[in-house]
């Protein structure tokens, strides 16, 4: 990878061959420089010297944006971006953000899938309370693991999500091999607009609206609508993609384009595995290496899928175009082999591990409707106790008609078994899907960092109706 302090779009930059001033000299190799300028995201900008030291500021603002043609959308961002800038930094790294609330309406950074310190995750008054309008506070912690990760608020948040705060975090791991491809972050999400380009209310529909979770009606990469890449021909990239959409599943077909899944939401996997679709549930991230063209002048596009996570959710509705591809009129290019990125994982000792049962239930009351964990909403439910050490196996069954992926804050996991088939290829996780009628079994080890710690629905919608719970972590 490249050296932190460096632009992560260096590896964009083609080197010049010998003799280029010639009139005949051969073209330059590597992509040509706009090849992703549709999807690039701006990066924070790193203030301190420190190699080791990440400090950055960042707003949280309202900002009008074009994201229909012709029409300005009112969105709330992070540095008035969508989404908001990529953070870069490499594993070790100290992380220092210096964020300033200039919302309407409290709010928070939460750090997904970053393990950090309980006072930094971001959940209000567990144990720091939320960042009030015109207010400031400073998140400062290490970055452990190597991995995408990605930043969003914890209060309201399927609506202030769902207006648009969102945005990723890469870090690197200097020790991996530097030859797997060419860069590219994807954030996925969508947005609900109406005809005029304004942002829907985040409560239409009601308690149906929530349960059923409301995706939006523009999908968007990096921000943007059916974005183009044109890269060389033959040249190997490497996609880190997050769905950082509140409801929405993304089930991407890559159009006949191989692709090797790497890694996951914890960085590296235990080996590789071969794919033709990309599925992500909200909150998940993957590490994929892909060739999208061979030829040069050829095209293909991406194209998301509808994907059935529950009653209604995959009916009458087509295929919709995501990404487009055009390789330019250039001599294709032979990436070289793709280097060994199996991972050593230890799994997890589970003969001591204490079971935990949590059902994902649904309650209706007449109209009301509240979702729970074990029949019981949030603001009614006993934390799930812990010590410092401790070792358990969750079980989590889907009781609902439509899927959930489940996020564990501050911890990685592993999963042991899902749909009652065994999990053989280990990798770190804190996000699962969990499908209909389905039910998955997880090993955590609970080995630092005492508080309290959010688990929830990752579809908003549901996690605002009462499904999420806690874990209490004592010395």
């Amino acid at each position: 990878m490249l050296p932190r302090k460096c632009s992560f779009w260096a590896g964009s930059i083609v080197v010049a061959l010998a003799g280029c001033g010639s009139e005949t000299a051969a073209p330059e190799p590597g992509q040509p420089d706009d090849w992703d300028a549709d999807v690039r995201l701006p990066e924070a900008k790193d203030t301190n010297e420190d190699p080791a030291i990440v400090e950055i500021d960042l707003t949280a603002k309202v900002a009008s944006i074009e994201i229909v043609p012709g029409k300005m959308t009112q969105v709330w961002t992070y540095d008035g971006g969508l989404p908001g800038p990529l953070i870069h930094a490499k594993r070790g790294d100290r992380l220092i953000v210096h964020f300033t609330n200039e919302l309407p309406e409290a709010t928070t950074i939460h750090w997904h899938g970053v393990r950090v310190p309980n006072e930094m995750d971001g959940v209000p008054d567990e144990p720091t309370p939320p960042v009030e309008p015109g207010a400031s506070f400073d998140y400062d912690f290490t970055l452990p693991d190597a991995g995408l990760f990605w930043y969003h608020p914890h209060v309201d948040s399927a609506a202030q999500v769902g207006f648009g705060l969102y945005g990723a975090l890469l870090v690197d791991d200097p020790e991996e091999p530097a030859d797997l491809g060419d860069p590219l972050v994807l954030v996925l999400s969508d947005l609900s607009l109406d005809e005029e380009g304004k942002v829907t209310a985040p409560d239409t529909s009601g308690d149906l609206g929530s349960v059923f979770g409301r995706e939006g009606n523009v999908i968007l990469v990096n921000g943007k609508p059916k974005p183009e890449l044109r890269p060389r021909a033959g040249r190997r990239e490497r996609w880190r993609l997050v769905d950082a959409a509140k409801s929405r599943y993304f089930w991407l077909d890559l159009d006949g384009a191989a692709g090797l899944r790497i890694g996951g939401d914890g960085g590296l996997s235990s080996k590789p595995s071969p794919i033709d679709r990309i599925l992500l549930g909200p909150g998940q991230r993957a590490d994929v290496l892909v060739t999208p063209v061979a030829s040069p002048n050829e095209r293909r596009t991406i194209r998301w899928i509808p994907f059935d996570r529950g009653y209604g959710s995959a009916d009458l509705r087509s295929p919709e175009d995501v990404i487009s591809i055009r390789a330019p009129d250039l001599p294709a290019e032979t990436s070289p082999a793709i280097p060994d990125t199996s991972r050593a994982i230890e799994a997890i000792d589970t003969s001591k591990a204490a079971p935990i049962s949590l059902d994902l239930t649904m309650d209706q009351q007449g109209d009301a409707i509240t979702l729970g964990i074990n029949g019981v909403p949030y603001d009614e439910s006993e934390p799930i106790m812990a010590m410092i050490g401790d070792t358990q196996v969750w079980t989590v069954t889907n009781k609902m008609p439509w899927a959930h992926p489940f996020h564990l804050h501050g911890f990685f996991f592993q999963v042991l078994e899902a749909n009652g088939s065994k999990v053989d290829d280990l990798e770190w996780t804190d996000t699962v899907h969990v499908g209909l009628d389905a039910s998955v079994r997880f090993a955590v080890r609970f080995d630092e960092r005492p508080g309290m710690w959010m688990f929830h629905c990752h579809i908003l919608d549901h996690a605002e109706l009462g499904m999420m719970g806690m874990v209490h972590l004592q010395e």
